[in-house]
């Protein structure tokens, strides 16, 4: 029988059923992953998050703070990864800006960590306690310089658990802070969770050294193109600088560095692509229109595709489950199949435009769009459908 996740139950590892929120859901994702720090600032609508991990990590021998911003908060968990611990983070829009030049400095270092944030309407303070999905170009492209980020978008109670975990996977494989896309609908409905036993999930550790400590070099790569990594009291120098450094990890100045550093960084994920691009496909065999949409607006999406198809058109979803990096090659190849595309999204047409660009014109794409504060209806998706197979 399905109960919920209470503050009552005193249990360091949770398994079975649950009917639980997607926020409370994530939270226990992260614990199942073996996050051990939460440093975080309190903000509508992840607060949930955050106050579950400060009751539930002590109980598994890990470690909650709360600190005086998000600025604060993310700098901490960059701090608890080179300390050996997995660390997370939870925010909402307006604490992603304040995050960004420090996920920067994450990308920079290579340091694995996993930051959700929580989607609502923005911009500014926005829409607090209402839905958006207005965060998409600003994780991709929100700190300075050039880079590549790895970011997952979750449209189920059940996801917000999995995706989480991923999100750890992805971040110590590939040492890079990874973020959970969330959306202010996912995080405060209920539905029913299921936790696995501990031995069936799937969890991936950061590589450690194998070399001799006084010979070792931090930022020298594999043939993966990621460097093992030493975490402090390991006896292994620790250094991490947000400059321009060579494998010892050493400030070097020069665009030689420059250009062999940022050229790894770059393609320890453009060369992984497709060990990162997770996609759902829903009824494309026949399709003869396609839908593109991710997170909560996927689930209307589907609920519009019945409708569709009881209507005898032919209509099917891509679903983006990885939103970064973005599955272009895949989606050009559907383009091929069909005339038009439409992408339903809680914004102004931020994956509407990556959609136009990948498929190089071989097929019409029309954003299915709103600005915030509510989720599309079925019923609005079906009418943009049937305008564009008459």
């Amino acid at each position: 029988m399905s109960k919920t996740i209470q503050k009552e139950e005193d249990r360091t590892v949770l398994t079975g059923e649950y009917f639980t929120t997607g926020n409370l859901a994530a939270a226990e994702g992260a614990l199942a992953a073996g996050c051990k720090f939460f440093g975080g600032y309190p903000i509508t609508p992840s607060s949930e998050i955050a106050e579950h991990m400060s009751y539930r990590l002590p109980q598994v021998g890990g470690h909650f703070l709360q600190f005086e911003d998000e600025i604060a908060s993310i700098v901490s968990i960059l701090g608890a990864s080179w300390g050996g611990w997995k660390s997370m983070t939870a925010t909402s829009g307006p604490g992603y800006s304040l995050m960004l030049e420090n996920i920067g400095l994450g990308i920079m270092t290579e340091t694995p960590c996993v930051i959700i944030n929580v989607q609502r309407g923005g911009p500014s303070t926005g829409l607090p306690t209402l839905v958006g999905q207005q965060d998409i170009q600003q994780t991709r492209w929100g700190s300075h310089g050039d880079y590549e980020v790895i970011a997952l978008a979750p449209n189920s109670v059940q996801e917000c658990f999995d995706l989480v975990i991923v999100a750890f996977n992805y971040a110590e494989k590939y040492r890079l802070p990874v973020t959970l896309l969330m959306d202010e609908t996912l995080g405060h409905m209920s539905e029913k969770l299921i936790i696995p036993k501990k031995d069936d999930i799937k969890i991936i550790n950061r590589k450690k050294p194998k070399d001799d400590p006084s010979s070792h070099l931090p930022y020298k790569a594999d043939e993966d193109l990621v460097p093992p990594m030493a975490t402090a009291g390991e006896g292994y120098r620790v250094i991490t600088t947000g400059l321009t450094h060579d494998e010892r990890g050493y400030p070097v100045l020069d665009a030689e560095t420059q250009e062999k550093l940022l050229r790894r960084l770059i393609n320890k994920i453009k060369k992984n692509k497709d060990d990162i691009i997770l996609l759902e496909e829903y009824k494309l065999k026949d399709a003869e229109l396609i839908i593109i949409s991710f997170g909560i607006s996927a689930r209307a999406s589907k609920g519009a595709i019945e409708l569709a198809r009881k209507k005898g058109i032919k209509v099917g979803l891509l679903r983006l489950i990885t939103i970064w990096p973005f599955a272009d090659e895949h989606i050009e190849k559907l383009a091929e199949k069909v005339d038009n595309i439409l992408v339903v999204e809680i914004n102004s047409g931020q994956v509407t435009r990556e959609v136009q660009r990948a498929v190089k014109g071989k097929a019409n794409v029309h954003g299915v769009l709103k600005h915030g504060g509510t989720i599309h209806t079925p019923e609005e998706i079906l009418s943009e459908i049937e305008r564009r197979v008459k």
